[in-house]
């Protein structure tokens, strides 16, 4: 037996939905593609805090936006058992015992199933996709790689330009409340991974129309 086999140390396997899933990447999103054609899986999680290194997904949320409009029947929600139970953090995201946990396999098995050929989205999203990452490491999930898009940074992008300087940003005056507010969206179900994915969606659907009325028109052009 080999001495990292032995240890534990050896790469395992990954599991056929990741491969399925690493392989679609293999097929870009091509750069002329009509923003109105594109597929997006909005997406959040909550977590038992900001350390993504330290901290654990006690839910995620997410659902799809197809052709400038949210499929609802598409939204998903999913919980897990925390490893360490974060009384603060279940008291501010409304998250109770009685809730029916998944495994860990069930929810990288469905995010990444929905993550095929799609853009992912959301508010800050780069937090939630190192929560992703850090869910899926023991799996075999190195690094989700589908082309991303923060609402945060499309905001500011089309109120400021494409060249702006990060420094003359506020930053509180584009948080997702900030923005709804903006966008006269009502801010139901705040502070769950269902409910703030559903009010990123409909930012997005927003944004995507303000973007058409600046020229930008297709996924090379939105992502650029």
């Amino acid at each position: 037996m080999d001495w990292r086999t032995f240890f534990g140390f050896a790469t395992l396997p990954k599991p056929e939905y990741i491969r399925a899933y690493e392989k679609t990447l293999e097929r870009r999103i091509a750069s002329r593609k009509p923003v109105s054609e594109l597929e997006f899986l909005v997406l959040d999680t909550e977590t038992t805090g900001l350390d993504t290194k330290r901290d654990h997904v006690l839910s995620y949320g997410a659902v799809q936006v197809s052709h400038n409009r949210i499929k609802i029947s598409s939204a998903k929600e999913y919980y897990l058992r925390p490893k360490k139970r974060n009384r603060e953090a279940i008291k501010v995201h409304g998250l109770v015992r009685e809730r029916p946990f998944v495994s860990r396999e069930a929810l990288i098995r469905s995010f990444l199933e929905d993550a095929r050929h799609r853009v992912l989205v959301g508010h800050h999203l780069g937090f939630d996709l190192a929560m992703m990452e850090r869910v899926g490491r023991s799996l075999g999930l190195r690094k989700i790689k589908s082309p991303a898009l923060d609402t945060f940074d499309l905001a500011v992008r089309l109120d400021m330009g494409k060249y702006y300087d990060p420094r003359s940003i506020v930053s509180s005056e584009y948080s997702l409340d900030k923005l709804c507010e903006r966008y006269n969206i009502v801010p139901d179900d705040r502070h769950t991974a269902a409910g703030d994915a559903f009010l990123a969606a409909q930012l997005l659907v927003k944004l995507l129309k303000q973007a058409e009325k600046k020229g930008i028109k297709t996924f090379g052009e939105l992502m650029g």
